[in-house]
């Protein structure tokens, strides 16, 4: 007689993805926070240094962090007293403004990353194919995120 497998577990429904992924999320958030306020910076402070991968307007800025672009200047005045952005003139219209991340503010970021990389272990634990496969859902289901 041949052993039989167990039946495979129902596949999770589309909210119970969601509510996952809800989780995750928050959680991400909660460890992010933390690890900013660990350099001195309010969540929105640090989630402003990391995605200044290249020199944005404060428009841009806004939208990407989904905030109202006056808190965008607040936060952009702090960051600069501290020396870790700075404001250039845009070189197509001189009349906007573009944040720009400085040195400073770039060893900011790579501690942030380097502590948040060692609090998530469970991404070092999978394989160079899992985390194409996992890059790639994470692009399917956020396309935005994929940019």
């Amino acid at each position: 007689m041949t052993p039989t497998k167990p039946p495979a577990a129902p596949a999770p429904t589309a909210a119970e993805l969601l509510d996952q992924l809800a989780q995750a999320a928050a959680a991400y958030y909660r460890n992010f926070a933390v690890t900013a306020a660990g350099q001195e910076l309010t969540l929105m402070q640090g989630k402003m240094l990391s995605v200044l991968r290249r020199p944005m307007s404060m428009r841009t800025l806004a939208e990407l962090l989904g905030c109202d672009a006056s808190n965008i200047t607040g936060i952009v005045d702090r960051l600069e007293t501290r020396g870790l952005v700075r404001r250039t003139a845009d070189p197509a219209d001189r009349r906007i403004k573009n944040v720009v991340l400085t040195d400073e503010g770039a060893e900011v970021v790579r501690r942030i990353r380097a502590e948040m990389r060692s609090g998530l272990t469970g991404l070092e634990q999978l394989d160079a194919e899992e985390r194409r496969v996992f890059q790639d859902l994470l692009g399917r289901v956020l396309p935005a995120a994929a940019a």
